[in-house]
């Protein structure tokens, strides 16, 4: 079972895509190149093809959960003049759609670590260009920020389900006790630069809960018949901390670039 089973609905409407400053970034990183091709692993509903996708004559999609790639293909299917494949694997499974298939750019967002890193990066050595890059971006998630407030979220959800940080249904997450850059630098893909972006987000209590629906620490189906429970304590906690301007998140949203 997917660990985010049953989130994919929540994932499309509440997810914060990748900042607008990551885009110029991105896209430019394909400036020159005659109809380039994106890979993206990991990829949920498709936010950053949907962010990227102006710049690329052919994308690749790839995703585990049956729930996301079906709300990736509806958030797609109208882009014009595009090739877009969907590969419903595991990032660890994908397989170019020909022999001589080549990706110019990899995207990897807010999924790295849930991947067989080592595995994903050698796989990648065989089907990147020569001059291709491998991004992985991300900047945390609601249970790891500090704040006040989601401080004091965390531990209502542990009240609820544990102090050990679910993963879906059936497991608990399993920590990567090395930094992405170091793995990075590791690979083929050696020559690593990093980007940080400062983001400050502005929550609603109720889009708070739409995201926790979303997440594989807190889904619904975690709660089994106290969600309802859950959810009144959470939206009393989180009127009780949004000041004029509601919940505000400040994140930094890390981009490390990874060349051969």
């Amino acid at each position: 079972m997917s660990k985010f089973e049953g989130t994919a609905q929540y994932y499309a409407a509440y997810r914060p895509g990748i900042p607008e400053e990551a885009v110029p970034l991105l896209t430019g990183m394909v400036r020159g190149i005659a109809s380039p091709t994106l890979l993206d692993l990991g990829s949920g509903t498709g936010q950053v093809p949907l962010a990227l996708h102006e710049v690329f004559a052919e994308i690749d999609v790839v995703e585990a959960d049956a729930g996301m790639i079906a709300e990736a293909e509806a958030a797609l299917a109208s882009l014009p003049d595009l090739a877009v494949r969907f590969h419903h694997v595991r990032a660890e499974d994908f397989a170019p759609p020909t022999p001589t298939w080549k990706a110019d750019l990899v995207t990897i967002c807010r999924a790295f670590h849930w991947m067989d890193q080592e595995k994903v990066l050698s796989l990648l050595d065989e089907c990147t260009a020569p001059g291709g890059a491998v991004v992985v971006m991300g900047d945390g998630s609601l249970w790891t920020a500090r704040s006040v407030w989601t401080d004091a979220l965390r531990a209502l959800i542990q009240d609820y389900l544990g102090a050990e940080r679910r993963a879906g249904q059936n497991s608990t997450y399993a920590v990567h006790d090395r930094p992405h850059a170091e793995v990075l630098g590791e690979s083929a893909f050696a020559r690593v630069e990093e980007h940080r972006i400062d983001v400050r987000r502005q929550w609603s209590p109720e889009a708070v809960l739409g995201y926790l629906a979303s997440t594989s620490f807190a889904a619904r189906p975690l709660f089994g018949d106290r969600w309802a429970e859950f959810e009144a304590q959470a939206l009393e906690l989180l009127r009780e901390h949004a000041q004029g301007d509601g919940l505000i998140e400040p994140a930094v949203f890390t981009v490390l670039i990874g060349r051969r």
